[in-house]
């Protein structure tokens, strides 16, 4: 089933095929598991979350509409099951995106080129200063960050899952990049 869209697989279970949802859960699995891992901070935490936003994501599937993109929608609801969690645990700052364990680091998300040792050197230090300057970034500005790079979600379909504007999100992803950059130029 990998060749079908998401939204075939979506018609595809509500026509009663059972291993459609499963697919779905496979396709989607670990990016939830990632952008929970955000909020949660660690693995017990996240794998609940993204449980729990897996449920959901089933439990309202009759509800999506099939005219939009089923990804944002399932990333809309990873985020509210987020901040329900937060709701009910201690304050957590999660503006560390570096992992204790659990999920990929972001040093997973630079592509290996087989560089020189020098290179080598240079890029860990350059991950470690761009971890560290993320660290820094409002969560909102983060969540842009990661969504639309590591996830590839266009700022319009961020828009639509965190039920801002578009403008509000090019403009948090703008703030992002300038801090980031005066960050790395220190």
């Amino acid at each position: 089933m990998s060749g079908i869209s998401d939204n075939e697989l979506v018609a595809r279970h509500l026509e009663g095929d059972t291993r459609a949802f499963g697919e779905l859960v496979a396709r989607y699995m670990k990016a939830v598991y990632n952008f929970v891992y955000l909020y949660a901070r660690n693995e017990g935490d996240a794998e609940d979350i993204t449980q729990d936003a897996f449920m959901n994501a089933w439990k309202g599937l009759r509800a999506f509409d099939r005219s939009r993109a089923f990804k944002p929608w399932l990333f809309s609801i990873a985020k509210n099951a987020s901040l329900n969690w937060l709701k009910k645990k201690k304050p957590v700052l999660f503006g560390d995106i570096a992992r204790e364990g659990g999920g990929a680091d972001f040093e997973e998300t630079i592509p290996d080129e087989a560089p020189l040792l020098e290179e080598v050197f240079e890029e860990r230090d350059l991950v470690a200063r761009v971890e560290e300057a993320m660290r820094e970034l409002p969560p909102e500005q983060q969540a842009v960050i990661v969504l639309h790079h590591t996830e590839e979600l266009s700022f319009r379909e961020i828009a639509e899952m965190s039920e801002v504007s578009l403008d509000t999100v090019k403009s948090r992803y703008r703030r992002a990049l300038i801090a980031l950059r005066g960050k790395l130029r220190k």
